[in-house]
């Protein structure tokens, strides 16, 4: 059959425009990539390798759930497209959503069964699906878990307590459950008898530690870790109870040389800064004198020798030069946690000096995935990971400066009418819900059109303007800033100016190529004066080091 000339020219022009997107893909040009896949879309709605690219381009851009819908229409094209799958399953991944993750790279492994990268990554899948069920079964109930936190006592030198008895057991029983299930999938054996077999070692295990009363090890309710600094130890130390600004640049200093910080010291900093963050409500309002200024940052990311230009820059945080970092402090960049640190001592040192923010990556669910939890773990211990955990459910989940300028990291929500008593109500010392306001702070997105959308990230939703307009007008508000996104400049002024999106951490995971942003707002006027920054070198640690290795695969 002979295709019409209109059809013909349009798959002819469709092709080129696909291959021009190509190009600017490869040149990490990933939104101009997605306008181009577009265009070739329109021309051609058919073809299903269009879909897939675009898909994977969203990821690059870590809107997952527009990757998963494209990716979605890619299969429905063609069902034989192992590439849709693949594309799916990768966003599904990042999403932390691992068993329909596996369900796509099954379908790969199915289409594609001698294709040795399909069956490795399946294998991956696989292992992070039994980790996760190995997880649910010994995991302890909320009202029954202990807070990390107060158990320790960084005073009490030379006998603080280790990390939590039965975590030390679960990460070497869960090293021995996935050992076990690798061996159990290679050689055939069926993913419920897997499961079966791993939760019912488990259980006879640490039942039989506990109703055996052992003295000693794991369950010993005297375990404890030498918190003495050693005499060999020669980098910055807290004298007393106060964190000093000496010691913080000496700790800064050590950090750029790659050098740690003993644990003790980490410990009470992490320590005094929950204190101060647990007495915060949920929406902090910020007062700036007259003739003073304030700093808004966005997304670090890890990126902590970009957060020594920002001082470099700016000033140091201060009672005269104050900060507000939007979230997204750690995850991705690996010095994750030299900027925690940072940023946590600046607090200590002076609690009107900086103010912190929720983002979506401070959150268990996130570090797990993109290497906040495996850098703790790696440069201090077990301990600290549950640690900052807990610390992190401690974060105010918004600002507001002079009554004027609202602060979130995410955006704004699905319903009209919210107010700032609303946010100040939110119970924030939890894990960040699937859904509702607490959940919407932290993900949602503008989006350049009226109303409402649904999130190209899959969790919150995308807002317009008029949302924008509304939820100014209704709280005697002139000005959204929030973080969140990469932008090309550093930041972006949408919604009429009523929206500042900025973003702090210059080429993103060393290959957006994008400026860095920060906002000084002048008091009484608050005009924001934007300042953009290009990225600084760092020591040879590529971003996500420290993420889950099937993550990295994707990478």
């Amino acid at each position: 059959m002979v295709m019409p000339s209109m059809e013909v020219e349009n798959s002819s022009q469709a092709e080129e425009i696909k291959l021009r997107a190509n190009e600017a893909f490869k040149a990490h040009k990933y939104s101009q990539a997605i306008d181009l896949y577009s265009q070739a879309i329109e021309l051609n709605s058919e073809n299903a390798v269009y879909w897939a690219n675009r898909a994977l381009a969203h990821t690059k851009l870590e809107e997952y759930g527009s990757a998963i819908q494209d990716a979605s229409k890619a299969v429905e094209i063609d069902p034989k497209y192992s590439k849709g799958y693949y594309r799916r399953g990768a966003a599904y991944l990042a999403m932390g959503k691992f068993k329909e993750a596996l369900k796509d790279f099954q379908q790969v492994k199915k289409i594609c069964p001698n294709d040795p990268d399909a069956t490795k990554k399946l294998k991956e899948c696989e292992k992070a699906v039994m980790k996760l069920k190995f997880e649910e079964a010994i995991s302890v109930p909320n009202s029954e878990r202990h807070s990390v936190a107060d158990s320790i006592d960084f005073r009490s030198i030379g006998t603080g307590p280790d990390s939590s008895s039965l975590t030390t057991l679960v990460t070497a029983l869960a090293a021995a459950a996935v050992a076990m299930v690798v061996v159990m999938l290679v050689v055939g054996i069926a993913a419920t008898t897997v499961a079966t077999t791993v939760v019912a070692v488990v259980v006879v295990v640490i039942g039989a530690c506990w109703w055996g009363g052992c003295t000693s090890g794991v369950f010993s309710r005297s375990h404890t870790v030498n918190l003495d600094v050693e005499p060999q130890y020669s980098g910055a130390r807290i004298e007393g109870d106060v964190v000093t600004l000496d010691f913080v640049k000496r700790m800064m200093d050590d950090f750029r040389s790659q050098k740690c910080l003993h644990k003790r010291y980490a410990y009470q900093i992490v320590l005094q800064t929950r204190e101060m963050l647990r007495a915060l409500p949920s929406l902090v309002d910020i007062n700036v004198p007259n003739n003073s200024h304030f700093t808004v940052c966005g997304d670090v990311h890890g990126q902590f020798y970009d957060l020594l230009n920002i001082f470099d820059l700016n000033g140091l945080p201060s009672e005269e030069n104050p900060y507000l970092f939007n979230g997204d402090f750690v995850d991705r960049g690996s010095f994750s946690l030299e900027v925690i640190l940072t940023l946590f001592a600046f607090k200590c040192m002076c609690p009107s000096a900086i103010y912190l923010a929720r983002g979506n990556h401070e959150s268990k669910s996130m570090n797990k995935i993109y290497g906040f939890e495996g850098e703790v773990r790696s440069k201090l211990s077990e301990t600290f990971v549950e640690l900052f955990a807990e610390v992190f459910c401690c974060l105010p989940l918004a600002h507001v400066i002079n009554e004027k300028i609202f602060v979130v990291h995410g955006g704004l929500f699905s319903v009209d009418g919210v107010k700032l008593s609303d946010i100040r109500a939110i119970d924030r010392f939890c894990e960040p819900p699937e859904e509702g306001l607490m959940c919407e702070l932290l993900w949602s997105d503008p989006q350049p059109y009226p109303g409402r959308g649904p999130s190209k990230r899959g969790v919150g939703l995308s807002f317009g303007v008029d949302v924008t307009k509304r939820f100014l007008q209704e709280n005697n508000l002139d000005l959204v800033v929030r973080s969140h996104e990469v932008k090309d400049e550093g930041y972006e002024i949408e919604h009429d100016g009523k929206l500042i999106t900025v973003f702090s951490a210059p080429n993103y995971c060393d290959q957006m190529g994008n400026k860095g942003a920060f906002i000084r707002f002048e008091a009484p006027d608050l005009k924001p004066n934007i300042v953009t920054f290009s990225a600084v070198p760092h020591p040879d640690v590529k971003p996500m080091a420290y993420a889950n290795n099937f993550l990295r695969m994707f990478s």
